[in-house]
């Protein structure tokens, strides 16, 4: 007969952290939320790749772009690119990441001497960068002939047609550097002459790359970003199981980071065969996440088949019907928790510690909390940050409330039949996901620093100022559904309901 689990399947609002002896260290201030993203062995002082907050975005159309995927980068976490579009549209995406901050920056934007105001005004509108390269070629890598900036015109009082080189800084009046420069260098040539960008040109005069002021600062400004060695953000991107051998290629030459195999299951050979490829090809210099399980079997399978780290969670999603339309899953705690088991098993095993990602099931910030308490190494969101002003998706006026777009992997909108792969090479046949709006909230940052504020504070109630000591130290309770009707508002009307002079 079939294996029935006598444990009911539980989800994050079903628990609740006790409070341990919170010590004079114990404040926000003192707290670290640095976390593996990466497997790494016993005695290793730590992963490959460490987050600095324990965020990553999911690997969704209506979430995980290039903007957001810098923004999330910014903060500490990483954006995992979707893989839900061409090979060439997604390495493209991962490109500009790494070339957005990379201290040495390809110029992306870039004009002829012959182009026109016009030109500047629309490439403008398109990248979005006020510096702009004046090339013989109007390529990145032509001979550097001057540069426009937003002071060298003014909309206002010159036509449109206005060729380039009648307006922009010459070559002449330009500091330049040449091509053996170090980054510091470049940065103490930019601040004793008050630059707000530096051309790095080659003997030719060939223009290399630009080194920018404002990337400085911006370091100043996120003393958390997550950057790789070159000083470019880090980076991840989605796979699939079916397109692999030409897709990680693609992605590896661009620069991604880290992949992951994008699966509403991750119990199969499909994953089996993904990994096994990545790793007779790349070894252990390609890191790779794969997923999703939601038991033990499940991890061991994928640790064993060489994951770097194992993604939690089936049905759980605010965007995923899976459970309801096929009658599959886990409830989200009880997942996480059995996993969690069974990672800390295999590296008391093996010496290797793989960490997991609990993926699905966050409603409030201090799931957040409870997830990491509960074992999860990093989390996996998506309609967190599908409400910011860095999601790829639009911004409307739904019933008078500012809403975003957010649509599910599984959605026909989505048409990403690739993830639900069982060995077939047929169109989605019947919906996993829904399409919706979320509330819109704001900027990344903003949110982030809120609710890992609140992540902190609850750590220093536990008596932790570090993840580690979270998952070994945390008390946790089953809630009552009448404790969980304690736990908020009650018995009381609030003032905004009553109406003045009654």
């Amino acid at each position: 007969m079939a294996i029935y689990c006598q444990e009911p399947s539980r989800t994050f609002s079903e628990y609740l952290l006790i409070p341990g002896y919170t010590s004079r260290e114990c404040i926000p201030a003192n707290v670290t939320l640095k976390t593996p993203l990466c497997k790494f062995r016993k005695g290793e002082e730590e992963s490959p790749i460490t987050l600095n907050i324990p965020l990553v975005s999911a690997i969704m159309q209506s979430v995980s772009n290039d903007t957001l995927a810098i923004a999330l980068a910014k903060e500490g976490g990483v954006s995992f690119i979707y893989g839900s579009q061409s090979i060439e549209d997604e390495a493209a995406m991962v490109a500009k990441v790494k070339n957005y901050k990379a201290g040495f920056v390809v110029s992306d934007s870039n004009l002829k001497p012959d182009s026109t105001l016009a030109d500047v005004l629309a490439l403008f509108e398109e990248m979005g960068h006020s510096t702009m390269a004046v090339t013989e070629n109007g390529k990145s890598n032509g001979k550097l002939l001057g540069i426009v900036t937003g002071r060298d015109y003014r909309v206002s009082r010159m036509s449109e047609d206005t060729p380039v080189s009648e307006f922009m800084t010459p070559l002449k009046d330009l500091i330049t550097a040449p091509a053996e420069t170090s980054l510091k260098e470049a940065n103490d040539i930019i601040w004793e002459n008050k630059l707000n960008s530096l051309p790095i040109v080659d003997k030719n005069g060939n223009l290399l790359y630009f080194v920018f002021r404002k990337d400085y600062s911006q370091h100043k400004e996120n003393p958390q970003e997550l950057l790789d060695a070159n000083k470019s953000y880090v980076v991840g991107a989605g796979i699939n199981t079916l397109d692999y051998e030409k897709r990680v290629p693609a992605l590896v030459e661009a620069g991604a980071d880290v992949l992951c195999i994008d699966s509403s299951e991750g119990y199969t050979v499909w994953q089996e065969q993904t990994l096994a490829f990545i790793r007779e090809k790349y070894g252990d210099k390609v890191k790779v996440g794969a997923g999703n399980v939601v038991d033990r079997e499940g991890f061991l399978f994928l640790a064993k088949a060489g994951a770097d780290f194992v993604k939690v969670g089936i049905g759980g999603g605010s965007i995923c019907i899976t459970r309801e339309t096929k009658g599959i899953g886990r409830g989200q705690a009880t997942a996480l928790i059995e996993v969690a088991a069974a990672r800390d098993e295999y590296f008391k095993e093996t010496g290797i510690y793989v960490p997991i990602c609990s993926d699905g099931g966050i409603v409030h910030d201090y799931h957040m909390t409870l997830a990491l308490a509960m074992g999860a190494d990093f989390l996996m969101l998506g309609r967190y940050f599908a409400r910011f002003d860095e999601s790829p998706t639009n911004k409307l006026m739904v019933n008078g409330v500012y809403v975003k777009e957010y649509w599910g992997e599984g959605s026909n909108r989505a048409r990403n039949w690739q993830r639900y792969d069982l060995g077939g090479k047929a169109k989605l046949s019947f919906e996993e996901g829904v399409d919706s709006y979320v509330t819109y909230a704001g900027s990344l940052s903003d949110n982030v620093a809120k609710s890992l504020y609140k992540v902190k504070s609850t750590m220093c109630n536990v008596g932790v100022i570090n993840i580690p000591d979270l998952q070994k130290n945390a008390k946790l309770t089953v809630v009552s559904s009448t404790s969980i009707v304690e736990g908020g508002y009650h018995d009381v009307t609030l003032r905004s309901t009553v109406t003045p002079g009654r």
